[in-house]
């Protein structure tokens, strides 16, 4: 499956998505600061599954209804930052859906993830990673499950690295560098975590006109289907 993710700086790329999804023809895209009130239902041959509601600025995820029956969607709230506090943004900082993939016969959970800026500590991040594959469980805890988006975690992988490892997942990085805007904050902001799943690559795409550059994440199944566990 492909995967992109991309984060639209305030709406900024929205005239983008509709080359993004026709270039690189995705089965899923994943977008972060997203206009909600600005959202065509159809991109391409792609259908909006849910984007948050809470927020103007927040979270989408659109998929491929040819190849998947999307069975539900849920928006969570994590742990906020000092900046959630005072500015009061998006305190819905995780989506998620629950898919049937038809190609192959299997459930999928998909999530849309946009972690505290970078005035907040890089251990609260964790704890909302954390938080966010625990939440993404709810769907089926033994479900194949990807999380892609913006993790705004520049620096110390390694340590979050550990920390993910911790709960079966995994981070994939991507294969350059997907923020430039601050000289001493460049770095791989967004990147794929993932459990049951394979990632084969993570691409960054061009530079548009976001801050974050695009990623196209390619992953497929690591284990054969198992008997699926219904969702709670």
């Amino acid at each position: 499956m492909r995967v992109i993710s991309y984060n639209l700086r305030k709406h900024a790329a929205r005239g983008e998505l509709e080359q993004l999804v026709d270039t690189h023809t995705p089965n899923l895209l994943c977008l972060q600061e997203v206009d909600t009130d600005d959202l065509p239902r159809e991109l391409g041959p792609l259908h909006l599954a849910d984007a948050t509601k809470l927020n103007r600025l927040g979270l989408a995820i659109f998929y491929n209804r040819e190849r998947f029956e999307a069975l539900s969607t849920k928006a969570f709230a994590l742990k906020r930052s000092l900046h959630d506090i005072i500015a009061k943004p998006a305190h819905e900082r995780l989506l998620g859906t629950h898919l049937i993939d038809r190609e192959h016969d299997r459930e999928l959970v998909i999530g849309c993830f946009h972690a505290a800026p970078l005035t907040a500590l890089n251990s609260l991040r964790r704890t909302q990673i954390r938080a966010a594959h625990e939440a993404l469980d709810s769907f089926g805890s033994t479900l194949p499950t990807l999380m892609v988006g913006d993790f705004n975690y520049p620096v110390f992988k390694d340590h979050l690295s550990t920390s993910v490892q911790e709960t079966g997942h995994e981070v994939t990085l991507s294969d350059a560098r997907t923020y430039t805007r601050y000289k001493f904050f460049r770095g791989h902001f967004d990147f794929a975590t993932s459990i049951g799943l394979d990632i084969t690559k993570v691409t960054t795409l061009p530079q548009g006109q976001s801050d974050h550059l695009p990623i196209l994440v390619t992953a497929k199944y690591d284990k054969p289907v198992v008997n699926a566990e219904t969702p709670r």
